[in-house]
């Protein structure tokens, strides 16, 4: 039998992470669907079958559990990561998929009925959940990517991630830059983030508080560098920025917190520069995070979900649900909305080694947070 969480694991880890209380409303299971643009895979297929194993054993024990109603939603895919939700969902009552007829209903009211929402899907639906949060003030954990192999760590200790990751949170706070240092084969690599005039985030596996939205699995801190939005005063965000893909690192070359031409050679690298050159918003630098899931043994396991959570990692496009300046208005195509992590681990960047990560502070002092990929402090 496929593993899975049964109910007693389904139920402590809702009470560990939401907290859930007298006078919760809904929790509800949020889904995305395949379609010609964004074609289904097993692993898709498979965690859809998840989401209805989970809303099943919820529902079979709905009488131990505080929320007045169980619902289970999809939706059409919105085509990439992290681009805005649709109008509309369809109810599933049964199965992973909705019926012949299926029941569509605006997704505000789904929203606004609903305490704790959680969201497997195939494609991250982080952002644009993390600001319908203000507005409907509900919780939730978002699982972008999820598979079955990933279930060892939904059972962490996330009281005690959370306490490691505000340390890390708290010195972000302090920081007004980060310089990151890369090797790759035969060369070395600066980039300095410029984190004046924002606040870092702690995504410790804990959402209590009315509109906080997080991933599950979770643990790391992360902060959006400065974007220059303020008239006269440029960001400071340069340097040259290694990406591997497959075989071949890309390097881009970043200046005032955004990718402007890439400088290397290669089929890959052609393709990032049209990528540039189509949508500017995508060489936006979205954010600089850092995992700390390592430290409980977890292993990378290719997904971005979990490996992101492993150590340091840098994104691309929108930034404004985690409070940047970069919305879905600042791309040219709707289509073209995307918040993309690039992670530094060896197993998905073996290439490219991170020699150090420092924060500066105010006042010219500094502390090494990083050495060699693992974390120090």
């Amino acid at each position: 039998m496929d593993p899975n969480l049964g109910f007693p694991q389904l139920k402590s880890l809702i009470e560990t992470v939401f907290r859930p209380g007298r006078g919760e409303k809904g929790l509800t299971i949020l889904t995305d669907l395949p379609d010609n643009r964004v074609r289904d895979t097993p692993e898709w297929r498979d965690r859809r079958n998840l989401c209805s194993e989970w809303y099943h054993a919820l529902n079979s024990n709905r009488d131990a559990l505080p929320f007045d109603q169980l619902s289970f939603y999809s939706y059409k895919n919105v085509g990439t990561n992290n681009n805005d939700l649709p109008p509309e969902v369809w109810r599933v009552e049964e199965g992973e998929e909705p019926g012949p007829t299926p029941i569509a209903v605006p997704l505000d009211a789904v929203l606004q009925q609903s305490s704790v929402i959680i969201a497997p899907t195939e494609l991250s639906a982080t952002a644009p959940l993390k600001l319908l949060a203000k507005r409907h003030l509900f919780r939730a954990a978002t699982l972008p990517g999820f598979a079955r192999s990933m279930l060892p760590s939904l059972g962490l200790d996330y009281e005690k991630v959370h306490a490691r990751v505000m340390q890390i949170k708290e010195r972000m706070d302090m920081a007004e830059s980060i310089l990151v240092r890369f090797a790759v084969p035969g060369s070395r690599y600066e980039m300095v983030f410029d984190t004046r005039f924002r606040a870092a985030h702690a995504s410790g596996g804990l959402m209590r508080e009315p509109g906080q939205v997080g991933n599950l699995p979770s643990g790391e801190a992360y902060i959006v560098p400065y974007e220059g939005e303020t008239l006269g005063t440029p960001s400071l965000t340069s340097g040259c920025l290694p990406v591997q893909f497959d075989s071949e690192i890309v390097l881009y070359r970043i200046k005032d917190n955004k990718a402007w031409e890439i400088n290397s050679i290669g089929a890959r690298s052609m393709l990032e520069l049209d990528k540039l050159r189509e949508e500017p918003a995508y060489g936006n630098i979205a954010e600089v995070g850092i995992g700390v899931l390592g430290e409980w043994g977890v292993q990378a396991c290719g997904n971005i979900l979990m490996d992101e959570k492993l150590g340091l990692h840098i994104a691309f496009g929108r930034s404004d649900h985690f409070g940047g300046s970069t919305s879905p208005a600042s791309f040219r195509n709707a289509h073209n909305v995307i918040h993309i992590d690039r992670v530094y681990v060896p197993s998905m960047q073996p290439r490219i080694k991170i020699e150090g990560v420092r924060f500066d502070y105010i006042g010219g002092e500094n502390e090494l947070i990083m050495e060699n990929g693992v974390l120090i402090v």
